[in-house]
């Protein structure tokens, strides 16, 4: 995502750091190790301008001495390769899923994921030629985009981030569509990803398990 942007990173020990300003929602710096050196980290963000963000995936790090506030909690989930939904999880909605494959098709995905709030332009075609990421899309019997995700993969997991569902629908209509395509695209690799809220109780529903903490910290000033 940040690449289709300008923006480049690097690995700087304890951490990931994006050399500038990270789109919208996507963080300036991720913890890679418990026990991060928190003076050390705030020195590799840029917190010249506002809206510096750091994602600390051990959720052990305290920023707010350094100007930060926490953004939201969630919980890393984790679901093996293979696994079968529980009979209590919720059926599909009946939607039909694709890989999105064009310009034209991601701006429609965009626009549902995006749901008026003004940040279409986040998913740029450059993403498209990403080999390793996968823009899921979740149609209505009428042809409209009512649900999707983002699914990246590397050679021991696939991540799963952005799960939408619109009109009505909610997490449990999403969820469900998002790992049948999962399943088949990825049959041999478990599925990872974060999620708070309603969205983390539907992913538990479908067999994931919530696996450890995570905080993101925001800088406003």
């Amino acid at each position: 995502m940040c690449r289709t942007h300008g923006v480049t990173g690097q690995f700087e020990g304890q951490a990931w750091v994006a050399a500038g300003r990270t789109p919208p929602y996507y963080p300036d710096a991720v913890t890679l190790e418990p026990g991060a050196d928190r003076d050390a980290l705030v020195t590799l963000v840029d917190t010249a301008s506002p809206g510096a963000s750091v994602k600390d995936s051990f959720a052990d790090l305290d920023l707010t001495e350094t100007g930060f506030r926490v953004l939201f909690e969630a919980q890393w989930i984790h679901r093996p390769a293979g696994a079968a939904a529980p009979r209590t999880a919720p059926e599909p909605a009946g939607l039909v899923w694709d890989v999105v494959g064009d310009p034209d098709t991601l701006r429609d995905w965009a626009l549902a994921w995006d749901d008026g709030s003004g940040d279409a332009g986040l998913f740029r075609a450059g993403l498209l030629a990403d080999p390793e990421t996968f823009v899921i899309s979740g149609r209505s019997a009428g042809g409209s985009v009512v649900a999707g995700a983002v699914a990246t993969r590397s050679e021991q997991v696939v991540g799963v981030s952005n799960v939408f569902a619109r009109d009505g629908l909610g997490p449990d209509a999403a969820w469900p569509t998002v790992l049948h395509a999962l399943d088949r695209l990825f049959p041999t690799l478990p599925v990872v990803g974060y999620e708070h809220g309603d969205d983390l109780t539907a992913a538990v529903r479908l067999g994931f398990e919530p696996v450890g903490p995570l905080r993101v910290w925001l800088r406003d000033g």
